[in-house]
């Protein structure tokens, strides 16, 4: 399923070399999988900050509060053949509701071109923190929105 989100969306952008070991990186703390008529048709993780991770930074700044105290969303995906049936909200549902479990503030970042995401996003009432530059390797910039769950 990944392999034909990535065909589709380009998301991820860089295809990694594991798709595996990226999908269980080493912060995750869950994640989950939604299923339609048997099917596996979405993917959410939820995991602790790591280098590059913009959004925990902003966070901690804005609240005065520590980076432990938040948990990122990542690696969410929805088959483009399931989309439609609120597959992503009810993920990021779930991921929300074990991150507060934890006390822990939810935060992500999502690549700016990625409109459909941040609508879902913003639908969802996560709050814009700021938008950034990462560097993801020597000659590789982008630009991510960052944002965090509605306290």
């Amino acid at each position: 399923m990944l392999t034909e989100v990535h065909g589709g969306d380009g998301y991820p952008v860089n295809w990694p070399e594991c798709p595996s070991e990226w999908l269980m990186q080493p912060s995750l703390l869950a994640a989950w999988v939604a299923e339609l008529d048997g099917h596996v048709v979405g993917h959410i993780g939820l995991s602790r900050s790591g280098e590059g991770d913009a959004a925990p930074a902003l966070w901690s700044r804005r609240e005065g509060a520590s980076i432990e105290r938040t948990a990122v969303i990542s690696r969410l995906f929805v088959s483009p053949t399931a989309r439609g049936h609120g597959i992503g909200a009810h993920l990021m549902a779930r991921a929300v509701e074990d991150a507060q479990q934890r006390a822990l503030h939810p935060v992500l970042d999502v690549m700016a071109s990625d409109t459909a995401a941040a609508a879902l996003y913003e639908r969802l009432g996560w709050t814009l923190l700021a938008t950034v530059e990462q560097q993801w390797s020597p000659t590789q910039t982008v630009t991510v929105h960052c944002y965090a769950a509605p306290s």
